[in-house]
């Protein structure tokens, strides 16, 4: 049977939520596998016939490491994605980039030196906006502010940052996640903010937000599938799966994150997930 590794990190040693649907979704495909944490020095990732990133969800605290991990496993062993995607995914200015492409989120770049100019430049377009890590996960450290006097400022994470308008529809329609597996579109977990939570913007399940999944929406299916071709163009990458996250923005859906690296399956809230992502790995595998 072909081993493969699923990887998490040391606080998950199990995997993501829900990921015990996985194992056994792969031994069903006669596929061998087990979660693993990316930095246990006794795990042999020569031994594995295909390393699959799943919930390394340290990565945007430990970049420089998590980056020189990946170099040294596509070394040895398959490595679904690769080390190059994962170090232009984990800056978002790869959406400022993606932009000149497709439909983004309006994006800015800021940094120390920029960060007045810049904020004043936002704010004269957009009025309120959000700003966030340039690398970063989960919406820690994002802030909402609307003006230099805002005291959200003194807030802020450690730079660089992006600069974003603050999409209101997040607060009505929520956000939408589309799973692209093999550059198709397979399912869909819409997201929503916590109700009555006055200022948040955050869909995350730590800051009240809830997700559940919906029928797959061709709409937005179209869109998830022609930015994740945009993108393996841009990179010439093979991208072998990614979260796909959507808002509505002037009417339409457009993108507002673009996760490569380790995009959460949801599988805690929808379980047959594991299902094509079984198949994608089983027919990179050739089983």
């Amino acid at each position: 049977m072909p081993t493969v590794l699923l990887v998490t990190f040391n606080l998950m040693p199990d995997g993501e939520p829900g990921g015990a649907v996985l194992v056994p979704a792969l031994a069903e495909r006669g596929i061998d596998a087990r979660w693993v944490c990316w930095d246990d020095p006794d795990v042999d990732w020569a031994a594995a016939d295909l390393v699959a990133v799943r919930s390394t969800w340290d990565y945007h605290r430990r970049l420089p490491a998590f980056l020189a991990w990946s170099r040294e496993v596509e070394q040895v062993a398959p490595l679904l994605s690769g080390a190059d995607v994962f170090a232009w995914n984990a800056d978002k200015a790869y959406l400022v980039e993606l932009a000149e492409e497709l439909p983004v989120v309006p994006t800015a770049l800021l940094d120390d030196h920029t960060l007045i100019t810049g904020l004043a430049a936002a704010f004269e377009s957009w009025g309120t906006v959000v700003v966030k890590p340039r690398t970063g996960a989960g919406g820690r450290g994002v802030v909402v502010v609307s003006g230099l006097d805002d005291w959200s400022l003194f807030d802020l994470a450690a730079g660089p940052w992006v600069v974003q308008p603050l999409v209101e529809s997040v607060r009505t329609a929520g956000e939408t996640s589309v799973y692209v597996l093999g550059g198709r579109a397979v399912a869909q977990v819409d997201k929503s903010v916590a109700a009555g939570a006055e200022g948040e913007v955050r869909v995350h399940e730590m800051y009240g937000g809830s997700s559940r999944p919906v029928p797959l929406d061709p709409d937005r299916a179209r869109v998830a599938e022609h930015a994740v071709r945009v993108a393996a163009a841009l990179r010439d990458a093979d991208l072998a799966y990614a979260r796909v996250d959507l808002m509505l923005w002037d009417g339409a859906w457009v993108l507002s994150e673009l996760e490569l690296i380790e995009p959460g399956l949801y599988l805690d809230v929808d379980p047959s997930i594991a299902e094509p992502f079984a198949d994608l790995v089983a027919e990179r595998l050739k089983v």
